[in-house]
């Protein structure tokens, strides 16, 4: 069977740096944090006081009010990411066969702040079971394919994926091979994440996973520095649609890039600490190189997981190492969470879209915040630190690893006909 070919033609960002893809890629390319003091709710008594929020979002610019109010914020993110694809995309679902378009999402968490809402009211009350008829469809991750589809009467596959901080990229691998398997046209894929309050950041700072850097949040995000001390925590979505080649050009449709490969693994060794020796990092950019048909050295730039946790950017770098030998030191590597902090289950989705526009525009987003070497890393390896760099970038892998040891890469290469 002849595996048909994948390509993106629409695009959406909902990010703390950007509120959609140009001003999400101007964030990018100017180095621009977007850590900053929470606004969300009191922070007073918790470890870390600052995260990457989205700014200056009001559901009801987007949404009728009574209906922002049945959606938990992650999926009034996905809406809008959606929304701004689709019209990215030109595309025109009359007069397609929605029975062949579908939506597969990622997310990790998904309706934290509804699940925090509902319990804290019970545990109020007076042990009367008074919730919201909402409560279980705004909360579950699975309701966001299922409000796109809604939206643009798409009956084609509709599920959801949950694989921690991997989700959506394995999303967009399921994606890509029912489109290539020919089940499919066309399908809406990304992820989205809404975990900036009560429950989420006590529970992260519980397991000493975030950064404390309560003095100067806009640098905490360090990605391979040497004083880097956790992740910073982020929030939003990002829509990537897929679709088969040939129906893309019978449409018209404009081609960002070319979704090539996509690897899966897993580490198999700890529920949050990665394998020391970054086994299942190298074994899953093995399995996508291979999906792909291409070599290391056919990748020109690595948008990594990079989280600036102690442990986990020594692991990736590792494996990068010990899979890239000598290619390694002609790639651009970067991790744009140090811009926009780790959103989690949509972390793969928003640096997808970061690797897509670095193929079409031959622009290396920088890592920012770096200050201090260590000597833990390579010296001779291109971090792109603090500031992008123009290159040609042929072929871009992008890296989303999960607690639970879940890994996820997907590579997309210039559009060639």
């Amino acid at each position: 069977m002849e595996l048909k070919r994948v390509v993106v033609t629409g695009l959406g960002a909902l990010t703390p740096i950007g509120n959609n893809v140009p001003d999400f890629w101007e964030g990018l390319t100017n180095g621009v944090s977007g850590a900053a003091p929470i606004k969300g709710f009191d922070t007073e008594k918790f470890k870390t006081k600052f995260a990457c929020e989205v700014k200056n979002f009001n559901p009801e610019d987007f949404l009728e009010k009574k209906e922002a109010r049945k959606l938990d914020p992650f999926v009034q993110y996905a809406l809008v990411a959606t929304d701004e694809a689709v019209k990215d995309g030109g595309f025109d679902f009359e007069k397609l066969d929605t029975n062949r378009i579908g939506v597969i999402w990622g997310a990790g968490i998904g309706g934290l702040k509804t699940f925090l809402d509902e319990i804290s009211n019970f545990a109020k009350g007076d042990g009367t079971p008074r919730y919201n008829p909402f409560f279980i469809p705004k909360m579950i991750i699975d309701i966001a394919p299922g409000h796109i589809s809604i939206k643009y009467g798409l009956r084609g596959p509709n599920f959801a994926t949950v694989s921690a901080c991997a989700s959506s990229t394995n999303a967009m691998i399921d994606a890509f091979n029912y489109i290539r398997l020919g089940m499919a046209d066309v399908i809406i894929s990304g992820g989205s994440e809404a975990i900036i309050n009560e429950a989420g950041m006590g529970g992260f700072n519980a397991m000493h996973a975030l950064s404390t850097r309560n003095d100067d949040p806009a640098t905490a995000s360090r990605p391979f520095d040497k004083d880097r001390d956790g992740f910073v925590a982020g929030e939003g979505a990002g829509t990537i649609i897929l679709e088969e080649l040939e129906h893309a050009k019978a449409r018209g449709a404009k081609i960002y890039a070319e979704l090539v490969g996509g690897g899966m693994s897993a580490d198999a060794n700890h529920i949050t600490a990665p394998h020391p020796e970054g086994l299942g990092a190298r074994m899953v950019m093995t399995n996508a190189l291979k999906d792909a048909g291409l070599t290391t050295a056919d990748i020109d730039y690595i948008n990594v997981h990079g989280t600036s946790t102690p442990l986990g950017d020594i692991s990736e770098t590792k494996a990068i190492g010990t899979l890239f030998g000598e290619d390694a030191y002609r790639l651009n590597i970067s991790s744009t969470k140090s811009m926009t902090g780790h959103l989690l289950g949509a972390a793969g989705a928003i640096e997808a879209i970061a690797a897509i526009l670095s193929v079409k525009n031959d622009i290396v987003p920088p890592t920012i915040n770096h200050f201090t070497d260590d000597p833990a890393f390579d010296p001779k390896l291109n971090f792109t630190f603090n500031k992008a760099q123009k290159r040609t970038v042929r072929a871009a892998l992008s890296n989303t690893f999960g607690f639970g040891g879940h890994n996820a890469s997907v590579i997309f290469k210039k559009y060639e006909d």
